[in-house]
């Protein structure tokens, strides 16, 4: 970051100090440079093949085929330009634009991809499967930072999505086993997630504890809770109580049989399409409602909506039991359509990566969905590519989920501005 004094006559000898970021522009050139190295220089010499559909799809696409050279050569160049169009940009005082960043973001994967899948024993993918995988990695995402979402546009910093997500998971895998029903299971985990959500609530609300420490020790409480209770007796009976039915997923007629993205979009579980509808409702709401006026205005201005009669605190009770509820119905995933069964600490942080979404997105529900699709892609290729058998070591390759989500919180897109008031108590008075 650098900064630019000027004056301007016009307005009396006024000293104008210009701030200019640089963070955006270096990390782009810096990794421009790296793809031109690896994706380019060190560019294998087969050709990849991407397969768009499957043998057996009702349309079926040709592979796409593509040199590995001339692709990673494209890909360089494009990067090296945008890198260059974004240093010019700061250097005039403007900012780089958010649609640069996703379209340099798309050709740094592309050439990622075809780099990593040139270098393997066999260097073809499914294309289809890889996007399929990663909306389907990224469904407990998008609940998990829609939760944060309702929560922080309130004025309350929800860490505890880590534990709503474990606990409508253990919830749902119980209530399913007992009862034989998938969807009761569902309910079971939107009563779980909201139950740890009042607890938040309770603490960070009405005693002013707070947030972020409620949030990491209820973490560890429903982690440590949850543990203890399979141990001692899921695992002793797992029959009765961890065997609860799956979610089949549900093909729309006609739609799903679209190439490439009827598969995707188009043949999910309930609980998909429960996300896809929770994130177009929870938008509209949240910004052409009454009720979403005033969530944001206790999120930015507490004292000033309190002056025009909206109710702080209970607002954000509610919000927070609503967001608690969401990230619950996103925990039923794990054990209702991932796997068939409960296991110790299945949401692997998660909850986390969910957060991180959730500050990617700018604390908006699209913007926390598309941040969460960049995970799950970036979590579905790290088993890819271990399936393909890359050159690249398995280490890294469990490492890529959480690369990225260090790029993305380190503000890649630029600045990120929190609700003025998130993590702030209201004491009327």
């Amino acid at each position: 970051m650098s900064t630019a004094t000027s004056t301007a006559p016009e307005t009396g000898g006024t000293t104008v100090t210009e701030v200019r970021n640089w963070k955006t522009p270096v990390i782009l050139i810096v990794l421009a440079i790296a793809a031109l190295l690896v994706f380019a220089i060190g560019a294998p010499s087969n050709d990849v093949t991407f397969r768009l559909t499957g043998e057996n799809d009702p349309i079926v696409l040709p592979p796409i085929v593509v040199s590995a050279t001339v692709t990673g050569w494209v890909c360089a160049l494009v990067l090296l330009a945008a890198a260059a169009w974004s240093f010019v940009l700061v250097r005039a005082g403007r900012t780089v634009p958010v649609w640069l960043v996703a379209v340099y973001s798309v050709f740094f994967v592309a050439g990622f991809l075809t780099w990593v899948v040139g270098s393997a024993e066999t260097p073809n993918v499914a294309l289809y499967g890889l996007l399929a995988g990663s909306v389907t990695l990224a469904v407990p995402l998008i609940f998990g930072s829609l939760s944060g979402v309702l929560c922080e546009r309130s004025g309350v910093v929800n860490i505890a999505i880590e534990g709503q997500l474990l606990s409508g998971a253990f919830a749902a895998a119980v209530a399913g086993s007992l009862t034989g029903s998938a969807f009761v299971g569902l309910l079971a985990a939107v009563f779980a997630g909201m139950l740890v959500s009042a607890v938040l609530a309770v603490f960070s609300i009405k005693y002013i504890v707070n947030q972020v420490i409620v949030g990491v020790v209820l973490n560890v409480l429903v982690s440590g809770l949850t543990g203890f209770l399979f141990s001692t007796v899921m695992s002793a009976d797992a029959e009765t109580w961890n065997s609860p039915p799956r979610l089949s997923p549900i093909a729309i007629p006609f739609l799903s049989d679209i190439p490439v993205i009827g598969p995707i979009l188009f043949e999910q579980s309930i609980v998909g399409y429960l996300m896809y509808l929770s994130v177009a409702v929870i938008y509209v709401a949240l910004y052409h409602t009454k009720w979403g006026l005033r969530t944001r205005a206790v999120g930015e201005h507490p004292k000033a909506a309190d002056t025009l009669g909206v109710k702080v605190n209970r607002m954000r009770f509610t919000n927070v039991l609503l967001g608690g509820a969401v990230a619950g119905l996103g925990g039923s995933f794990f054990t209702l359509v991932l796997v068939s069964s409960f296991g110790r600490d299945m949401t692997a942080g998660q909850g986390y990566i969910a957060l991180a979404a959730l500050i990617f997105g700018r604390w908006n529900p699209l913007g926390a969905f598309f941040a969460a699709l960049l995970f799950g892609f970036a979590t579905n290729l790290q088993s890819v590519l271990s399936f393909l058998g890359t050159p690249v070591p398995n280490q890294f390759l469990a490492m890529l989920p959480y690369l990225v989500t260090i790029f993305a919180v380190a503000g890649l897109v630029g600045k990120s501005r929190a609700p003025a008031a998130s993590g702030i108590p209201y004491i009327k008075g």
